[in-house]
């Protein structure tokens, strides 16, 4: 790159430094991104280092899959959600602690200063078909608001805490996009495996929630990517100003999405024309 090229990058990025300065970015790296954690986590430090509030919210799909193997419990999944049991639910946190100490490790060894946000997210069983599955019904604002305003990165697993102390399950999507709510974040980014909202061949920059709605029904949007753009467009509806949908196993693709004109991924948009 040249000295010429270098300048435009900085210049290109330079307003958008300058909006989400100071503001709340809620990332959610998703399990199959686990692999690539360590670009993940240099770009979160280094949105920490500009004065970006990050949040992180982790899935472990892959690994929880492999535990279960283990134990000799074959998955289910119900529009894309986990069907969990006691068995399945003490596999889930085992793997989610291994996770999140990972991420903090990670982070910490990058300077940022970060904590596993623990108990912030209650629930209740979201459906008898689902068993140990939560439905969100608080963000514990107040715990997650002191973390930031102490400088720390908090780094939330999707469990919730129900009735007698209970843990659920939750997706991570969804459990990142409440959060996002909560906090009024400025943006919710989901990492993922895939390029983004893919129909047919053509990769969709923007999809709006009339068409989101109508692949999903068409079942062009399918399995697990419902619930990250279902969660999505919570986020969007309920004034998040930006939501977007990219591929986490692409080195730096959150400096890409956040910070160039062009972008890279799928933003889920009120409708088309709405950025």
């Amino acid at each position: 790159m040249t000295p010429n090229e270098k300048t435009k990058v900085l210049i290109e990025a330079l307003p958008y430094i300058e909006r989400y300065h100071n503001k709340t970015v809620v990332i959610k790296l998703g399990g199959n991104a686990m692999s690539e954690i360590r670009n993940a986590t240099e770009d979160i430090a280094f949105l920490k280092r500009i004065g970006i509030k990050v949040v992180v919210v982790h899935g472990g799909g892959p690994e929880i899959d492999k535990e279960l193997k283990k134990l000799g419990i074959a998955p289910k999944f119900i529009n894309g959600l986990r069907y969990t049991d006691e068995k399945i639910i003490k596999a889930v946190e085992k793997i989610f602690q291994r996770i999140n100490k990972r991420i903090v490790g990670k982070l910490k060894s990058k300077g940022v200063k970060t904590i596993s946000a623990v108990n912030c997210i209650d629930v209740r069983q979201k459906s008898k078909d689902l068993g140990l599955v939560g439905e969100i019904t608080k963000i514990d604002k107040d715990k997650l608001l002191k973390h930031l305003a102490s400088g720390y990165v908090p780094v939330i697993s999707p469990i919730g805490i129900g009735k007698q102390n209970q843990r659920y399950n939750i997706n991570a999507d969804t459990a990142a996009s409440r959060i996002a709510v909560a906090l009024a974040a400025e943006k919710l980014t989901i990492l993922t495996n895939v390029d983004g909202v893919v129909i047919g061949d053509n990769l969709l920059s923007h999809i709006d929630f009339k068409t989101a709605k109508r692949e999903i029904k068409n079942g062009n949007i399918n399995n697990g990517m419902i619930p990250k753009v279902e969660a999505c467009i919570y986020a969007v509806k309920n004034k998040c100003p930006k939501a977007h949908l990219i591929n986490g196993l692409i080195p730096h693709s959150l400096l890409l999405e956040i910070f160039t004109d062009k972008g890279i991924g799928t933003e889920v948009v009120y409708k088309n024309g709405n950025k």
